[in-house]
C-alpha cells in the first residue's frame, strides 16, 4: 500500500490508505465519464476527418481515368493536402487557445466538410490540388487540438489508453470507409453523377452534422464540465497536468523551449516515420490490392478494411499493455519493424492469398504504433511547451504526408512496379524503430 499511496501523495504530506482508496474511486469515476463524454465523441471527428482525408485513394480507381491523371499527378494530389495541413497547425492551435474547444471544433469541422463536398465538382488536376490543400488547411489543427484537449483531462497512468480511443478511430475509419467507398464507386451513375463524385459528396455530409454537434457538446475546460462533481473537478485539478490552467505558457521562452530539446525533435522524427508508413499504405493500398487480386472496387474495399480492422484491435491491445507495463518505446519500435517485414513479405509473395495475408499483417502492425507513441511526448513535454511541442510534432508528420505519397507515385510511374515504393516504406519502418530506441536512450540519460 505504501507504493500505491505514493502515486497520490502530495509533496510534504502523508496520505493514509483511506485517502488512497477514495482517490482511486475518483480516478475510476472521472476516467469513465471522460471516456464516455469526451473521448468517444472526439473519436468521431478523427474518424470522419480520416475518411474525408483518405477516400481519394478509392476515388483514384475511377477518378484518375476520368481526369486523365498519371500516377505522379495522383500521388501529388493525395500528398499536397498536407501542405495545407502543415501551414494550419500552429494557427489552428492558437485559435483553439483563444476561443475554446466548442467554437474551434465547430468552425474547423464545418470548413473541412464544405471543402470535402466541393471535391465532387473537381474537373482537373489543379482543382484537385487546390481543394486538397483547402481540406488540409481546414483540418490541420484537428489532431493537435484534440490531443492537447484530452491531455488536460487524462491522468498520465491511463494516457495511452485514453488517447488510443480517438486514434483507433483512424483504423475504424478505414474499416468503415473502405467498404463503403468501394460500394459507392461501383454504383452506375448515381443521380447522373460519376460514382467517385457521388462518393465524395456522401462522405462529406457527416462533417457538417458534427460541426453543429461540437458547438452543443464539448466543455472548454474541466471547470466547465457540469457532468463532473465538484470533488471530481478538484481531483482532475490535482492529478492531471495542465488541467487547471491553459496549456500554453505566458512566458514565450517556455512555449518555444521545445525547439531546443533533443527529445522533442526525436519525437517529431519518429512521428514523421509513423505517418509516412501509415499514409503510404492508406493512399496506395486500394490500387495495390486491386493489382494483386483483380477484384471489383467493392471487393477491394472489403480486403482493404482487413489490415485496418486488425490494426485497430492491435492498437488498443498495444496501448493497454504499454499502460500496464509503463514501457512506451518498445511498443513503438517492435510493431514498426513487424509492419515493415509484413510489407516486404507481401511484395516477395506477389499475387495470391499469401501476398494479401502478408499485406494485412504488415498494415496491421504499422497502425499499432500510434497510441503508444503519443504517450511519450505528452509525458515528457512541460505544460507550458505542450501546445508548441504537439504542433512541431504534427507539422513534422505533415511533411511525411506531403512527401512520401508523391514519392511513391513517382517511383511507381518511373519503374512500373510497386517494389520500389514498398522498399521505401520498409526503410522508413527501420528508421522509425531506430529513432525510437534513440529516444529511449536520451530520455533515460536525461532522467539521471
Amino acid at each position: 500500500m505504501q507504493a500505491l499511496s505514493s502515486r497520490y501523495e502530495p509533496r510534504g504530506k502523508t496520505v493514509n490508505a483511506q485517502d488512497v482508496t477514495r482517490d482511486e474511486a475518483l480516478e475510476r469515476s472521472v476516467g469513465g465519464k471522460v471516456i464516455g463524454r469526451l473521448v468517444i465523441p472526439a473519436a468521431l471527428y478523427i474518424l470522419v476527418g480520416a475518411i474525408d482525408r483518405t477516400n481519394v485513394g478509392f476515388a483514384a480507381l475511377e477518378m484518375n481515368r476520368t481526369l486523365g491523371l498519371s500516377a505522379t499527378q495522383y500521388g501529388f494530389g493525395a500528398g499536397v493536402l498536407f501542405v495545407g495541413y502543415m501551414i494550419a497547425k500552429y494557427p489552428s492551435v492558437l485559435f483553439y487557445e483563444a476561443v475554446g474547444m466548442r467554437r474551434w471544433l465547430a468552425t474547423i469541422t464545418a470548413a473541412w466538410g464544405i471543402c470535402s463536398c466541393l471535391m465532387a465538382a473537381v474537373g482537373n488536376e489543379w482543382q484537385l490540388y487546390a481543394l486538397r490543400v483547402a481540406i488540409g488547411f481546414s483540418e490541420g489543427g484537428l489532431s493537435s487540438g484534440l490531443m492537447l484537449y484530452l491531455s488536460q483531462w487524462a491522468p498520465e497512468r491511463y494516457r495511452a489508453s485514453i488517447l488510443a480511443i480517438p486514434i483507433v478511430s483512424i483504423s475504424v475509419a478505414q474499416v468503415i470507409g473502405a467498404p463503403v467507398s468501394g460500394m459507392l464507386i461501383d454504383l452506375d451513375q448515381p443521380f447522373g453523377m460519376d460514382s467517385w463524385r457521388f462518393m465524395f459528396l456522401v462522405e462529406a455530409l457527416p462533417a457538417l452534422a458534427l460541426a453543429v454537434f461540437a458547438w452543443m457538446w464539448f466543455p472548454d475546460r474541466p471547470a466547465n464540465a457540469r457532468w463532473l462533481t465538484i470533488e471530481e473537478r478538484d481531483w482532475i485539478g490535482r492529478h492531471v497536468k495542465g488541467a487547471t490552467k491553459p496549456a500554453a505558457s505566458d512566458d514565450p521562452r517556455e512555449r518555444w523551449a521545445v525547439l531546443h530539446e533533443p527529445l522533442g525533435w526525436l519525437c517529431a522524427a519518429i512521428w514523421f516515420c509513423i505517418l509516412a508508413s501509415n499514409y503510404g499504405i492508406m493512399f496506395w493500398l486500394p490500387q495495390v490490392v486491386k493489382s494483386l487480386s483483380g477484384l471489383t472496387s467493392a471487393q477491394t474495399g472489403l480486403i482493404v478494411a482487413l489490415p485496418w480492422a486488425a490494426s485497430g484491435i492491435g492498437l488498443v491491445l498495444n496501448a493497454r499493455h504499454s499502460d500496464r507495463t509503463g514501457e512506451r518505446y518498445l511498443h513503438v519500435a517492435v510493431p514498426a519493424l513487424l509492419g515493415g517485414a509484413g510489407l516486404l513479405a507481401a511484395n516477395l509473395f506477389g499475387t495470391g492469398l499469401p501476398g494479401l495475408i502478408a499485406l494485412v499483417i504488415g498494415g496491421a502492425c504499422t497502425g499499432c504504433t500510434v497510441a503508444a507513441f503519443w504517450a511519450i511526448p505528452t509525458r515528457l513535454l512541460k505544460p507550458g511547451s505542450m501546445a508548441m511541442g504537439l504542433v512541431v510534432i504534427n507539422m513534422t508528420g505533415s511533411l511525411a504526408g506531403a512527401s512520401v505519397p508523391p514519392l511513391m507515385g513517382y517511383l511507381r510511374q518511373t519503374t512500373g512496379s510497386f517494389t520500389p515504393p514498398t522498399l521505401l516504406l520498409v526503410g522508413i519502418a527501420v528508421a522509425c524503430a531506430t529513432l525510437t530506441l534513440m529516444a529511449r536512450h536520451v530520455a533515460a540519460r536525461s532522467a539521471r
